[in-house]
């Protein structure tokens, strides 16, 4: 870890965040969204492995996300995305990747957006608001019903592609994980670069 320090969501909240590594000078950083409150150590792992490529920014996210408007969170991770500077990438984990979509929907300033298995209901129709490149993964695991639900999200996203990891299920293993993540977050940045 390279440092933690703190910053203000709009409504005054202080958010912690740290950071790792410093990556390719002129390359994105990656901000991981864990799967809940209090969740900032189990992303560390996948941060150390993203680190060796890229800058990459954890936090905690709020210890009542489950009284806290979702606007609140889209606003403490674009907070944390205004630290790690222009064009970073955001990945989410379950309800962190929900969250990641989320914050793109609501037009966040992200490169891209990496998912694993966030909670999603087809029901909710097609998702054009989100127009960042997206990367949906599940692992080849896990039930049926999440991998089918990370197909269909893909499929309504504009600008999605779907990936299964072989073996892997919701605790997926980071040294799986990051390799997929880092290509990804390379060739999104490589794609804008070209625009």
């Amino acid at each position: 870890m390279d440092e933690v320090k703190t910053v203000v969501s709009r409504d005054g909240t202080p958010i912690a965040y740290a950071r790792y590594g410093t990556g390719a000078a002129d390359g994105p950083a990656v901000v991981l969204v864990g799967g809940g409150p209090g969740t900032e150590a189990a992303e560390v792992p996948l941060a150390r492995l993203l680190a060796r490529s890229c800058p990459v920014y954890v936090y905690d996210r709020r210890e009542d996300t489950a009284g806290c408007p979702v606007e609140r969170e889209v606003e403490d991770l674009a907070a944390v995305l205004a630290a790690a500077g222009p064009r970073a990438a955001v990945h989410g984990s379950g309800s962190g990747g929900a969250l990641a979509l989320a914050a793109a929907a609501a037009g966040l300033p992200v490169a891209a957006v990496s998912v694993f298995e966030p909670p999603y209901d087809a029901a909710l129709g097609p998702l054009p608001e989100v127009h960042a490149r997206v990367l949906v993964v599940d692992g080849g695991a896990s039930p049926a019903p999440v991998r089918r639900a990370a197909r269909e999200l893909s499929a309504r996203l504009p600008r999605a592609r779907h990936r299964t990891l072989t073996g892997q299920t919701h605790e997926v293993a980071p040294h799986v994980l990051a390799p997929v993540l880092a290509e990804f977050v390379a060739e999104a940045a490589e794609a804008s670069d070209g625009l």
